[in-house]
């Protein structure tokens, strides 16, 4: 038993004690206990293979973790294609202050430069834009009144405020010279939050009719 002196034993007429076994053994006579050999006893002390395998799965963490978080979502993602729904986008960062689709870009053709910077210009004035892009020759196909056209027009690409959409659109139908004027716009989901929220300051002023250019 462990703990009990070992009995002596009798050599040459003295006493000497009886050479106990190492506990991990010795160069000459390794131990027969792999365990006990590996540095393990018992069951409260990590033994030096234990403590590299430990060591080893703390470096491989980190390389592992983006593989386990992309099977994670794997599922998720397959459900989405199984459903026939695009799979969900990552919302925008809370410190951003940006609301989703809270500013547009609205589209409108006209048939030419001068009209278009006389439409943007004002647009601005009012305030009911931030900024307006012209771009110049396109080429326009389209069906009207039973008659398949082909017109070289210029784009104007408006930015504002989602709210102000309507408002915009009026104000083109009063000074367009088309009987019926395009004017589309698509919400913007993510973008330069320092642009976005240079859109609504600058068109904060259009909600007051009091501070409007006539």
């Amino acid at each position: 038993m462990r703990g009990v002196r070992a009995p002596a034993v009798l050599l040459g007429g003295g006493v000497s004690e009886r050479p106990r076994p190492s506990r991990f053994g010795s160069l000459d006579h390794p131990h027969p206990n792999p365990r006990v050999a590996c540095g393990l006893w018992g069951d409260t002390e990590f033994s030096a293979c234990s403590q590299a395998a430990l060591l080893l799965s703390l470096l491989w963490m980190p390389a592992l973790l983006p593989v386990a978080s992309r099977l994670l979502s794997l599922p998720r993602a397959l459900t989405a294609m199984a459903s026939g729904s695009p799979p969900a986008q990552p919302s925008p960062a809370a410190d951003s202050g940006y609301v989703p689709g809270s500013v547009s870009a609205a589209f409108v053709t006209c048939p030419n430069e001068k009209v278009a910077k006389e439409i943007a210009r004002a647009v601005v004035e009012k305030r009911l834009a931030a900024c307006v892009n012209l771009i110049p020759q396109i080429t326009s196909i389209y069906e009207w009144k039973g008659k398949i056209e082909e017109d070289s027009e210029v784009l104007m690409m408006i930015k504002t405020p989602s709210s102000l959409v309507p408002a915009l659109t009026d104000f083109v139908r009063s000074v367009h010279p088309y009987e019926v004027a395009e004017v589309i716009s698509l919400p913007v989901e993510q973008g330069n939050s320092p642009y976005l929220r240079w859109v609504r300051q600058v068109t904060e002023a259009a909600s007051d009719p009091s501070t409007v250019p006539p």
